[in-house]
């Protein structure tokens, strides 16, 4: 799921409030692999380059966990 959202933002050069609620919704469930991290971490590097734009306007950005889980 991680990993298809961080296709799209960086397919649209956005990252919309619905998919960053999806990544919330995903990492609160801690159910993730270590390469959905990666694609986060890119996907954060991004945003904060500038090169995607978020939707939202807040500026809080995302939280990155500390430990994977596999479900």
């Amino acid at each position: 799921m991680i990993r298809t959202i961080v296709e799209s933002a960086f397919q649209t050069g956005c990252l919309s409030v619905e998919s960053e609620g999806l990544l919330h919704q995903v990492l609160a469930t801690k159910c993730y692999q270590s390469d959905d991290l990666l694609a986060l971490t890119e996907l954060y590097e991004a945003v904060r380059a500038g090169q995607i734009k978020r939707e939202a306007s807040s500026t809080v950005l995302m939280e990155f966990p500390l430990k994977n889980k596999s479900c």
